[in-house]
């Protein structure tokens, strides 16, 4: 593996040659594991009542509070994704990113930022669909899922994007703080094919970014945590839209929120 051919590629190209190429592997975990359950025994326990009651009991739009109708609106647009309109799938994760409350004072929710990554010796960036950030770090990445419709794999990406996110910040900290670099940094990222999302727990080390800086293959191999939310069971045509599969992801995207600190 180490005789591998490693090239300065934009995080949109990265694919599982990258992967294989730099010693990532991908792990998939159970809510357990995943979420690292402690006061929960199950994802279903979890308590969501501050959601507004239109989005946990309708499945359509014909519902009096704005929260509500907006949700089921975007959810209604992103269910009838073509590709032409990848954006719906974006103003829909927005929305629901705000609704579980990953947007506040100090966390802001941005779309298409543009993030630069040392590769190879050269610089080349990766483009994130929807990301959240506060005035110095990024804290969550978000890509749309196309590969019902292409034969794009969005786990490269969103590892690359990963990758370009621990330079950001750890670029901030020298430079604009002029503190400490950290050795390694979790991203807790999200990919979504329609409504659908799956969750990741990158952990970036010094030693992988390294490796990607200087295109060599690293000691040390790299295990991307994932979890599928309703694995084995209704999953990517329905999304979000019956009302089991809504409550369900839900709870997942409020467990998953303290990672993002």
């Amino acid at each position: 593996m180490a005789k591998l051919i490693r090239t300065c590629k934009s995080g949109s190209d990265w694919t599982d040659n990258e992967l294989e190429s730099y010693r990532i592997s991908v792990q998939i975990q159970n809510e357990q594991t995943f979420f690292e359950l402690q006061n929960y025994q199950f994802i279903e326990d979890i308590d969501i009542s501050y959601v507004p009651q239109g989005i946990l009991t309708q499945e359509c739009d014909n519902v009096s509070d704005e929260q509500s109708y907006y949700f089921l609106r975007y959810l209604d647009l992103a269910m009838k994704i073509k590709d032409s309109e990848e954006s719906a799938v974006d103003d829909f994760a927005v929305d629901l990113l705000k609704i579980m409350k990953y947007q506040s004072i100090n966390h802001i929710i941005r779309t298409r930022k543009d993030i630069k990554l040392y590769m190879c010796g050269e610089y080349t960036h990766a483009k994130t669909d929807v990301c959240i950030i506060n005035d110095v770090e990024i804290l969550l990445l978000l890509q749309e899922d196309k590969s019902h419709i292409s034969q794009i794999d969005p786990e490269p990406q969103i590892i690359a994007e990963a990758i370009a996110a621990f330079q950001h910040n750890n670029t901030i900290r020298k430079k604009d703080l002029q503190i400490e670099p950290l050795q390694s940094i979790t991203f807790p990222c999200i990919t979504m094919i329609g409504t659908y999302p799956t969750f990741y727990k990158i952990t970036i080390t010094e030693e992988l970014d390294t490796a990607i800086r200087h295109g060599s293959y690293p000691l040390n191999e790299t295990i991307v945590q994932r979890f599928d939310p309703l694995i084995g069971t209704r999953r990517y045509s329905n999304g979000m839209r019956p009302l089991d599969n809504r409550k369900r992801i839900l709870k997942c995207f409020e467990a998953f929120r303290k990672f993002m600190n």
